[in-house]
């Protein structure tokens, strides 16, 4: 196996960036979910996980440029992130009061629609949402949904007939030809030597309504979703039995992870 990619997203749910390598330590990938926007009436995170209210985020990128991160918006206006008028743009984009913060407040919240009521009912329709707090396996600040880094295999990409980029994930990793789909399941418990860098594994990575949603130019995928939950509902602790692709990683020391390193799987 060999890392065939690294990515970073700054802004929470907003597309990110593929780059050649990523500097990460206990609290994650730097330059990673870095960023959120704040919903004013509620004080949670906004996420794509909400659909109703937030994939228009999905329609913006976020990169890093000369150490500031710039904001494109879906009509082509670009914007620091420290810029003073960045949170009036969002707002009009998302039609709600919102702020751009760098810092995550303590016991910070997502609502996670239940992804399966949406694809039933459509992404207008009020549906269950159970509040996901984040981070709950990373120190720091970041705005990750639970662990420090996540990653798919071409396998389980290539099986699904989906994107990477609708997963998300921070590492995708070449698998060599007739490797199994969803062997991230196996990780767990185990550990990944990236390079010279040792990551472990925490978990499948539970799948939400996001790999479905558009994606910049990518349009709907109901299947980047209904494909796992038909074949891959397992246990993705601490969250339950769910649809699951990929796995959550946790960072055992410091230091960067490059394109085209190679990657052992040990007991």
């Amino acid at each position: 196996m060999r890392v065939a990619s690294v990515h970073r997203y700054p802004v929470k749910s907003m597309l990110g960036e593929t780059v050649r390598e990523l500097l990460v330590d206990d609290e994650g990938a730097w330059g990673d979910r870095r960023l959120a926007v704040i919903d004013e009436a509620t004080g949670r995170v906004a996420s794509a996980k909400q659909a109703r209210l937030w994939r228009e985020l999905l329609k913006c990128s976020a990169i890093v440029e000369g150490g500031r991160v710039r904001i494109s918006l879906p009509d082509g206006t670009s914007v620091a992130a420290d810029d003073d008028g960045v949170d009036d743009l969002l707002s009009q984009l998302l039609e709600r009061p919102v702020r751009l913060v760098d810092r995550r407040p303590r016991g910070a919240e997502v609502e996670r629609a239940d992804p399966e009521q949406v694809l039933q009912f459509g992404v207008e329709a009020h549906v269950d949402a159970p509040l996901l707090e984040l981070a709950q396996a990373t120190p720091g600040d970041s705005f990750v949904d639970f662990a420090p880094l996540h990653a798919i295999t071409t396998a389980t990409l290539e099986h699904i007939g989906a994107e990477a980029e609708r997963y998300r994930p921070n590492l995708v990793i070449t698998t060599p030809p007739g490797h199994p789909a969803y062997s991230e399941n196996e990780w767990t418990g185990r550990t990944l030597t990236v390079g010279n860098l040792r990551l472990s594994g925490l978990g499948p990575t539970p799948r939400c309504v996001v790999p479905t949603l558009e994606h910049g130019p990518l349009g709907r995928a109901p299947h980047a979703l209904r494909t796992p939950a038909t074949e891959n509902r397992v246990d993705a602790h601490p969250f339950g039995t769910l649809p699951c692709a990929g796995a959550y990683l946790a960072v055992m020391g410091e230091g960067a992870i490059h394109a085209g390193a190679p990657v052992s799987l040990t007991a």
